[in-house]
């Protein structure tokens, strides 16, 4: 049961798994970079990844073209220089920013507060890309620009052919794809929720099999009050039915109310790990209150009792065999009679008749003595 619980468990694991990376897929979670197009005096162009901010404006669905300025200072941890104010110049200004020093959100809002549109923050001595975010929710409602972050080898190509000074622009190509942060963790907590109701549901699930389990079975202290026979030769016991091996002499039989009898090594296990029942006639060993109560409502039924249901064995025990057998018997005992009594009757009669013809026999012998008697007396007196 333990193993067969801990494999659908594995297996509900892995379906999640790929599931899980089957939406992604579908919806586009995963985390895609946004491109940095840039344009440089010698119609030069490069395209550079970058990686949305998860704080500020979303860029515009078209994009965001400005001209490209190094903060000053460099890590731009305090008030920059604002970008230079030109009447002949259309675009916006975006600044590019060093790492470090300080949190990326006051980077960004010092960059807004210069009158930059937009911020591209770089990597020092790495090229990995870092989602930029804020734990200060007072600074967070202050940004208003959207913001990048992208490598210090971009960082490099940027500055070398495509800042203001030299004649270039960037436009920054917004990111289609949804962020993975905002739909990923609600999703997560909505399957683990469902997950955790499936574990819920299947332990509660294997605790009742297992109480069932347990109450269909036979325990220890009721096991011993079954009666072990030894046997004997002559005994009316032949052969075990669970291994079909005779019974020789000294083998102990466990003797079930049915009658029936098996080697103790054989049914002991059978009542205390399957099922409380004769294996043969299916009656069990010891009825419980439920039992009981049906067993007194089939008594009631009256002569529905005999007739065959879902709930009949298909043998029945030997002492059910043989009380139906006597009830039987004596039946039939009962309705032989009737013939015996006649002839009974019939001798009574033809004897009646043979005394009534005695008693006549003898009351005409004693009358036709009675004058000789008389006679007899009265002879002395002739």
């Amino acid at each position: 049961m333990l193993l067969s619980l801990g494999m659908l468990m594995l297996s509900a694991t892995q379906i999640y798994t790929i599931f899980t990376v089957q939406l992604f897929a579908f919806l586009n979670l995963l985390p895609v970079q946004a491109d940095i197009s840039a344009y440089a005096f010698d119609n030069k162009t490069g395209n550079f990844d970058d990686l949305p901010a998860r704080f500020g404006y979303r860029l515009p669905s078209d994009g965001l073209k400005g001209f490209l300025i190094g903060a000053r200072p460099e890590n731009a941890c305090e008030p920059i220089i604002p970008p230079p104010t030109r009447e002949n110049v259309t675009g916006a200004f975006i600044v590019l920013i060093k790492r470090y020093d300080c949190n990326f959100d006051i980077k960004v809002l010092n960059a807004q507060k210069a009158g930059y549109k937009a911020a591209i923050v770089h990597n020092v001595d790495s090229d990995n890309l870092i989602s930029m975010g804020s734990n200060d929710l007072d600074i967070l409602k202050q940004i208003d620009i959207p913001s990048v972050f992208v490598s210090e080898e971009t960082a490099n190509s940027l500055k070398e052919d495509y800042t203001y000074d030299k004649g270039g622009h960037v436009v920054l190509m917004p990111d289609f794809s949804l962020p993975l942060e905002y739909y990923l963790i609600p999703f997560l907590i909505i399957v683990g929720i469902c997950l955790i109701l499936i574990v819920v549901f299947m332990i509660t699930k294997f605790v009742q099999d297992r109480h069932r389990a347990r109450r269909s079975r036979l325990r220890k202290d009721q096991l011993k009050k079954l009666p072990i026979h030894k046997y004997k030769k002559g005994d009316s016991y032949d052969v075990c039915a669970i291994c079909l091996d005779e019974y020789e002499d000294g083998d102990k039989l466990r003797v079930l109310p049915c009658s029936h009898a098996y080697h103790s090594k054989c049914v002991d296990p059978w009542l205390t790990k399957t099922k409380k029942t004769c294996p043969v006639c299916k009656q069990k060993v010891v009825p419980s209150a439920g039992d009981s109560d049906s067993d007194s409502e089939e008594g009631d039924s009256g002569p529905d009792e005999n007739e065959a249901s879902e709930s009949t064995p298909l043998l029945r025990s030997l002492a059910s065999t043989s009380g139906h057998s006597f009830g039987t018997m004596s039946g039939a005992s009962r309705s032989e009679p009737e013939p015996e009594s006649s002839e009974y009757e019939d001798d009574r009669l033809d004897t009646s008749d043979d005394s009534e013809e005695d008693v006549t026999v003898e009351t005409v012998v004693v009358q036709m003595q009675e004058p000789r008697l008389d006679d007899h007396q009265d002879a002395p007196r002739a």
